[in-house]
C-alpha cells in the first residue's frame, strides 16, 4: 500500500477520487479500441480511471466483445448517439478525476504520456490544459511525420494564435483540469467536426491558460473511417465555428476581422478540395472552376500551371498526379514503419 507521502509526490490524491478520468468515447471503434486501452493501462502513472462512452455505436457488439477482457477496470457507459462532443460531455461530468484526459478510440499513447503532462500541470497550477504532438501512422502521405511537423505550435495559446493556425491542439494529446472544460461550457453537441477547436477557443476566449509541450507522447492513427480523415467536412466544421464566433462576438470587436479573414482562408481551402475531389472523380471542368476560385485568394504559380494543365491534358495530368500520390504514400508508409521501429520521440 503507497504512503501518503509517495502519493503526494506522484501527484495522487489520498482519498478515493483519481487524479485523472480518461474518456474514451467510443463509436465504430471495436477494430482499435484494445490497442488505446492496452496504451493506457501501459502508463507509468497509475492514479487514473478510464470512462468509455458507447454513442450508440452500430458496432455495439463487437465494442462490446472488444471491451471483455477490460470490463473490470473501466466505466461503461451507453447512450443514444450524441456525437464525439455529446460522448466526451457525458464522460467529463461522470468523471471524478480534477483532470480529464483525452483519448480517441483510434489513437494510442506512449507509455509516458500522462506521467510528463501531469507534471507540466502540477509545476504550474495556473494552467488549465497542456496537450503534446503525436506520430502519424496508418494509411496516408502524412503517416511517419508528426502532427506538429504538420500543424506547427509556436509561441503562447492564445484565442488568437488558435485562431490563426499558428497552435493547433490534437486532442488525443490533451490533459485538462475539468473545472476548467465544465467553465467554458464543455464540446457543443451541435458540432460533429470541428467540436474541439471551438471548445478551445471558447476556453481561450474567456482566459483559460494553455500549453504544449513539442514531445511525441502519442501516436495518432490515420484511416479513412476516422472523422478527421474528411477534409472537407472538416473545413466545412470549422466555417461553422466562425459563424457561430461571429454571432458572440462584440460587433466592434476587432476579433471580427480575424475570424472574418480566418473565414476567407478556409473557403479557399475548401474550394481546393472541392477541386481535387472533382479531379480525381474525372469531372475537370468543376475542378477547373474550383482551383479558379480557390487560386483568387492564393495567387499561387503551381495552381497556375495545374489549371493549364487541367485544360490542355487532363487525362495525362490525373495519371502523373496518381503516380505521385502512390510513390508518397510508400515512402510515408516505409518512415512510418522506421519512426515505430526506433520508438520515435522528438
Amino acid at each position: 500500500m503507497p504512503r501518503a507521502d509517495d502519493l503526494a509526490r506522484e501527484g495522487r490524491r489520498t482519498d478515493d477520487a483519481p487524479a485523472v478520468s480518461v474518456i474514451i468515447p467510443a463509436y465504430n471503434a471495436a477494430q482499435y479500441i484494445g490497442e488505446a486501452l492496452d496504451s493506457v493501462f501501459a502508463q507509468t502513472f497509475s492514479d487514473y480511471e478510464v470512462i468509455v462512452v458507447n454513442d450508440d455505436s452500430p458496432d455495439t457488439f463487437e465494442l462490446e466483445r472488444a471491451l471483455a477482457p477490460y470490463r473490470g477496470r473501466i466505466v461503461y457507459v451507453k447512450q443514444e448517439n450524441r456525437g464525439p462532443g455529446g460522448a466526451r460531455n457525458t464522460a467529463i461530468l461522470k468523471a471524478r478525476g480534477e483532470c480529464v484526459a483525452l483519448l480517441d478510440s483510434d489513437d494510442v499513447w506512449l507509455p509516458t504520456f500522462l506521467a510528463e503532462q501531469m507534471e507540466v500541470l502540477r509545476e504550474n497550477p495556473a494552467l488549465d490544459l497542456v496537450y503534446a504532438d503525436a506520430l502519424l501512422f496508418g494509411d496516408g502521405p502524412s503517416a511517419g511525420r508528426t502532427f506538429m511537423q504538420l500543424n506547427p505550435s509556436r509561441g503562447p495559446v492564445t484565442f488568437e494564435s488558435l485562431l490563426q493556425g499558428r497552435c493547433t491542439i490534437i486532442t488525443s494529446c490533451v490533459v485538462a483540469r475539468k473545472q476548467a472544460l465544465v467553465a467554458a461550457g464543455l464540446f457543443d453537441e451541435n458540432f460533429y467536426h470541428s467540436e474541439d477547436f471551438d471548445l478551445w477557443l471558447r476556453l481561450a476566449r474567456r482566459g483559460g491558460q494553455m500549453s504544449y509541450r513539442p514531445h511525441v507522447l502519442a501516436r495518432h492513427r490515420l484511416h479513412a473511417a476516422s472523422l478527421g480523415a474528411d477534409d472537407r467536412r472538416l473545413i466545412e466544421g470549422e466555417l461553422k465555428v466562425y459563424q457561430k464566433l461571429l454571432r458572440a462576438l462584440p460587433a466592434s470587436a476587432s476579433e471580427h476581422e480575424l475570424v472574418r479573414a480566418r473565414m476567407e482562408r478556409r473557403r479557399a481551402d475548401l474550394a481546393l478540395e472541392d477541386g481535387r475531389q472533382q479531379f480525381m472523380a474525372g469531372q475537370y471542368t468543376q475542378a477547373a472552376e474550383a482551383l479558379e476560385r480557390a487560386n483568387g485568394f492564393y495567387h499561387s504559380r503551381k495552381l497556375r500551371l495545374v489549371l493549364l494543365g487541367l485544360r490542355a491534358a487532363p487525362r495525362l495530368l490525373r495519371r502523373v498526379y496518381g503516380l505521385r500520390h502512390r510513390v508518397q504514400t510508400q515512402r510515408a508508409r516505409a518512415a512510418a514503419a522506421r519512426a515505430v521501429t526506433s520508438g520515435v520521440r522528438q
